[in-house]
């Protein structure tokens, strides 16, 4: 199977350890293992380090069964990561020739794998016009009857957009009347700035309606390699039947650690909405005050997509700003969105990153 380059994932590998000051994160500042044990239980030394319960641990789905209003643990799977979730329902659900509609920008996979599949791939691009949201009279005629899928990230990666509630009820709408699947990436979903931290998920408002998550980033655990999807009970079995080719299970102590951190969720994210808000208000500030950058403020998420007021392809804005100052940041081009940059406004250092980026682009940009 061909597969088109991984354009993030080949960029940070390249550049992310370089990095002095490291913008291209989408994680919260990643717990330690001494953070989240002093909410585990003792008996974690005398676990037994066998394969484990092979598509999740009772503990684990229990505690995710808890994140949704609709779901049993009959309808979840653990994965290796989001990213493992999402390539295995890609396996499970397409065939050649099935068309997907992703909405973009978002995670390279969701339009890569259907195309390594034979799919025939639309895209539908956010406007910044409309704050990132979906135009919802343009979705439902890019969605015909022959589409099987929908693909959407929310809160989305990079631009921080949240899809309200009404509108997700009307996405929802527009695939139960042409019978589409909807692919949800919910990786950051808990992570709304404002309201409830957790949006609707499309899994809890429809049957054909599949969420996934991840440890990754509103539970500040990248390191423990755990996601999910959460489906209707035949898909769930048509998933772990594809994943005996993968995955087998994930690690024993990760699914171990993850239920720990569900377990304690409250707690964590506390922790990260403080590192959030002072990020973002850091964030506001310069853009506010740098005339050579726009931004549609985040609503949700760890990410922003800044628009920067020059010609200069942003893989060679990226590569040059890195090379002088060494703040490393995401190049639009990587996200088919060139003229733009993704930021982590999470990331540690943030204010003096900002002000060598600015000083950089005022230097160089005229």
């Amino acid at each position: 199977m061909k597969i088109a380059p991984f354009k993030i994932e080949e960029w940070m590998n390249r550049y992310e350890e370089d990095a002095k000051y490291d913008l291209t994160t989408t994680c919260i500042s990643p717990m330690s293992l001494g953070e989240l044990c002093s909410n585990m239980p003792s008996d974690i030394m005398n676990k037994p380090l066998n394969y484990g319960d092979i598509t999740g641990s009772t503990k684990l789905k229990t505690a995710i069964k808890d994140l949704y209003t609709n779901i049993e643990e009959k309808n979840i799977t653990v994965t290796h990561g989001a990213i493992g979730a999402n390539q295995l329902l890609f396996l499970s659900l397409l065939e050649s020739g099935d068309e997907v509609v992703s909405i973009v920008p978002t995670y390279q996979q969701h339009y890569s794998i259907p195309e390594s599949l034979k799919c025939t791939v639309k895209l539908f691009f956010l406007k910044e016009e409309k704050n990132w949201l979906p135009d919802l009279e343009e979705l439902s005629k890019v969605i015909t009857s022959k589409t099987k899928l929908l693909c959407l990230n929310n809160p989305n990666n990079p631009t921080g957009a949240v899809i309200p509630d009404w509108m997700l009820e009307k996405i929802v709408e527009i695939s139960k009347e042409k019978n589409v699947w909807i692919l949800s990436d919910e990786a950051y979903r808990g992570l709304n700035l404002y309201g409830n931290p957790y949006s609707k998920s499309v899994a809890d408002m429809y049957e054909k309606g599949i969420s996934v998550g991840s440890m990754s980033k509103t539970y500040s655990l990248p390191g423990v390699r755990v996601g999910w999807i959460a489906a209707r009970e035949d898909l769930i079995n048509e998933v772990n039947h594809q994943r005996q080719y993968n995955t087998i299970s994930v690690s024993i102590l990760d699914d171990y650690f993850a239920a720990v951190a569900l377990e304690n969720r409250d707690v964590i994210q506390k922790r990260n909405f403080q590192i959030m808000r002072k990020g973002l208000d850091v964030l506001k500030e310069w853009v506010n005050n740098e005339p050579l950058i726009e931004c549609v403020f985040p609503t949700g998420g760890t990410t922003a997509l800044l628009r920067y007021n020059n010609k200069i392809p942003s893989k060679k804005l990226c590569y040059e700003l890195q090379h002088k100052t060494g703040v490393a940041i995401l190049p639009g081009e990587t996200l088919e969105m060139e003229g733009y940059l993704r930021i982590g406004y999470c990331a540690d250092n943030l204010s003096e990153a900002l002000m060598k980026f600015s000083e950089y682009m005022h230097e160089y940009f005229g």
